[in-house]
């Protein structure tokens, strides 16, 4: 993640997660300094609000092992936290954001319900609008997976990056079609090594659709299983949700959304 703060009306940055640690440790950053990153879309927020930002630096622990005299490159996010923890993580991001979580995702199904009865144009205005939507809907559950301030308005902020987000939007249907005309087990794996598409772009606006696809791929090689039990952990709740007559899904959509986003989290390249 990359970050900007001010200083003294001065912006600074970017700088990664490390590296605003650093200056919080050091006093560089105090907790009244303003800080944004691209989750937060135009609103910069009190350093005070980034999550365990001020706290104790961990000890110190071995230096690095270095390959042939060089530093230690990237390496993947890999995965490595089980699906229950993703979820029991989702829960505690939203104890106190249900409603902004339920209010967003009846807004987003408004919105995609009300333009599909448009005569006519409802088709196109349903494909123009799906990808950045989409974009603002993984933007806000990204925001709160990662405990800073998410606002309704930002389901809107997708429409910022409109080209970028149809473009992967479009990209993603026709290699998936493609996928499907084979049989249509290679087009779940496509589906699956897609899915953090949308996630990236929230997470990156100097993205390019392309370049979003590839690095979903990247992130869901060796992941795909992984993603795949974790949706089925939702199934129970879902059969459940059908009996309230759909009314639990209210509170289910933005728990899967959330779960989804400290998946991409997880999952996310990282040094």
């Amino acid at each position: 993640m990359q970050w900007h703060y001010t200083k003294q009306g001065q912006q600074f940055g970017p700088v990664d997660d490390a590296e605003l640690c650093r200056l919080a440790q050091q006093g560089a950053i105090t907790p009244s300094d303003l800080v944004w990153n691209p989750t937060l879309g135009d609103k910069w927020v009190p350093a005070s609000s980034v999550e365990n930002l001020f706290a104790s630096p961990p000890p110190l622990g071995p230096p690095p092992i270095l390959r042939n005299g060089q530093p230690p490159t990237a390496s993947r996010g890999g995965g490595s936290t089980h699906n229950r923890d993703l979820m029991r993580m989702a829960r505690e991001s939203l104890r106190t954001h249900w409603g902004l979580g339920v209010g967003v995702m009846v807004l987003y199904w408004v919105i995609g319900v009300g333009v599909s009865f448009i005569p006519f144009v409802g088709t196109i205005a349903g494909l123009l609008l799906t990808g950045p939507l989409m974009v603002g809907l993984y933007l806000v559950f990204l925001t709160l997976a990662r405990r800073a301030v998410a606002e309704v308005g930002q389901l809107f902020q997708g429409f910022q990056r409109f080209g970028t987000a149809l473009g992967a939007y479009l990209l993603m249907m026709v290699f998936i079609i493609l996928w499907c005309l084979l049989l249509i087990i290679p087009g779940i794996i496509a589906s699956y090594s897609y899915a953090m598409t949308y996630f990236v772009i929230a997470d990156d606006p100097t993205v390019g659709p392309l370049q979003a696809i590839t690095r979903s791929k990247e992130m869901m090689r060796g992941n795909k299983w992984k993603l795949f039990c974790l949706s089925w952990r939702f199934f129970g709740w879902s059969l459940l949700c059908i009996l309230t007559l759909g009314i639990g899904f209210l509170w289910l959509a933005p728990y899967m959304q959330t779960t989804m986003a400290h998946f991409y989290d997880d999952v996310r390249p990282r040094r």
